[in-house]
């Protein structure tokens, strides 16, 4: 029977750094991985010679010393990962309605790039820009190290809700829609998303904007590779289907082989929910399962792979929200109708660096109670009418870009297409949520979930953890690590 020091149940981004900063300071780790790809949300899909991302689109804060840059280079990726970096005048641009905004790098360059919009609003953008700045610098998330350990802001501040945020900071429907507009990056609801995840997700793309050259599956490569470097070991098409425990612990994981891998010490890196169904023991109360399994998650989406004919779309260094209504709060409850209420189209960067984009996607929101019907089938056994879905709502929203940008579909030599049950299988989020639970401001206790769990040797880490994105969960990593590793020192070196 194999035994190791710590194991760690899927290899998204949480579960590699933590891999990589245990395996790097002595221990004996092992990563079980249900698929034969690793990465979670960094994975890549391959067709007729053209990568796709599936969930890593673009990053931010790269520029050099930068945060992401300085966790980048402490992770060893810089070398392995190549980046591009987006228009500095017009990283995202905008589209609401009939009008195009654009939101540029670097805090003066935002607020006076936006203000020639908003010419009688100066003060007000000046404000939003400063309060950036203010969440930015007291965060554990992105400040300085600063309470790193601690696991959130003050209460107060993660009782303040964007919605109540922006009403108080301007009466002007217009501006607080195009300073909302991002807010796919993290799924937000108004009424429910805290402040702080709004502050610290825009700051973190208005310091620099990049993207993945050749794809996000380069940094899940790249740490692999450090990783098994150490001694660390990465088992693909390995699932781990229960965590078994004694009367005081977890002592081991079964496999869906049936082999069962004792460890001293156990990292979960899915679904909190989906590990809780692993689990059989006294030592996880009711409430607690309760707790875990109503906690509400973030909307879904379908996603459009798009492969264009060579040397006709011309690249394209930004990326484009459109929102087909003046309410950008308001795209996630739709009738059929109305689907979808909004989209963000980006392109790939082109492998030979050329004028032309060779690819792009589109990703707009869906609900999972779409494909609902479909949710005990397996990936490609989902039968005929199941692709008969994905082909009227891929003919829907190709109409919807080519409205947008007459000839496009001219310029189409292939399109793949994705929905909610893609995103589950693939990446084992609940009902293929986009970043996982939902975080609350009026339900602090259900929607925010600790790296410790109730079990004194199983941590959680991922997106579920601390917050969105690939600044909060390789953060929400590092906090995972440290209940192993003192990581003080290399903390001071990096925030």
């Amino acid at each position: 029977m194999k035994k190791y020091d710590i194991v760690i149940i899927g290899s998204g981004f949480g579960g590699l750094i933590c891999g990589y900063l245990l395996s790097k300071n002595g221990y004996r780790v092992a990563v079980f991985e249900k698929h034969y790809q690793i990465g979670g949300c960094l994975q890549t899909f391959e067709r007729k010679g053209v990568t796709f991302d599936t969930g890593m689109h673009y990053v931010g804060s790269l520029d050099k010393d930068q945060l992401l840059f300085r966790i980048f280079k402490y992770l060893g990726l810089l070398n392995d990962v190549k980046t591009h970096r987006l228009d500095t005048n017009g990283f995202d641009h905008i589209l609401i309605k009939d009008k195009e905004y654009k939101f540029a790098m670097g805090f003066e360059n935002f607020a006076d790039t936006l203000s020639q919009h908003f010419p009688d609003e100066r003060k007000t953008i000046a404000r939003y820009v400063s309060d950036l700045r203010h969440f930015s610098s007291v965060s554990p998330i992105t400040g300085q190290g600063k309470n790193f350990y601690n696991e959130f802001l003050s209460r107060d501040s993660l009782k303040t809700g964007v919605g109540t945020y922006f009403d108080s900071l301007t009466d002007n429907l217009p501006l607080q829609n195009v300073l909302s507009a991002t807010n796919m990056l993290y799924a937000g609801r108004r009424n429910k998303t805290p402040l702080y995840i709004h502050a610290l997700i825009s700051s973190f793309y208005i310091n620099s904007a990049w993207r993945i050259v050749g794809g996000a599956n380069t940094i899940a490569s790249s740490l692999r590779k450090s990783f098994e470097g150490f001694g660390g070991e990465i088992l693909t098409n390995s699932e781990v289907t229960r965590i078994n425990c004694d009367t005081k612990k977890a002592i081991s994981i079964t496999l869906k082989s049936g082999e069962v891998i004792e460890s001293k010490f156990f990292i979960s890196n899915t679904h909190p929910e989906n590990t809780l169904r692993m689990l059989d023991t006294p030592l996880i109360k009711r409430i607690y399962r309760e707790r875990i399994s109503d906690v509400g998650n973030t909307v879904s989406n379908f996603a459009l792979y798009i492969e264009f004919k060579p040397n006709t779309t011309p690249y394209l260094n930004y990326n484009i929200y459109r929102y087909n209504n003046q309410d950008v709060w308001d795209c996630a409850t739709y009738t059929e109708k109305e689907w979808p209420k909004n989209y963000i189209f980006m392109h790939q960067v082109p492998v030979n660096n050329g004028p032309f984009a060779e690819s792009g996607i589109v990703i707009a929101y869906m609900q999972f109670n779409e494909v609902a019907k479909w949710s005990e089938t397996k990936i490609e056994r989902r039968g005929e009418d199941y692709l008969q879905f994905k082909e009227r709502k891929k003919e829907v929203l190709l109409q919807q870009l080519e409205n947008d940008f007459p000839g496009i579909r001219a310029n189409i030599k292939n399109v793949y297409t994705s929905s909610p049950l893609t995103l589950r299988d693939y990446t084992g989020t609940k009902e293929g949520s986009m970043y996982g639970i939902l975080k609350d401001k009026n339900k602090l206790e259900q929607t925010f979930v600790s790296h410790r769990t109730k079990i004194p040797n199983l941590f959680f880490t991922g997106q579920n953890i601390n917050s969105h994105g690939i600044l909060g969960v390789g953060v929400g990593a590092f906090i995972t690590s440290s209940e192993f590793v003192d990581l003080e020192k290399d903390i001071r070196e990096i925030f």
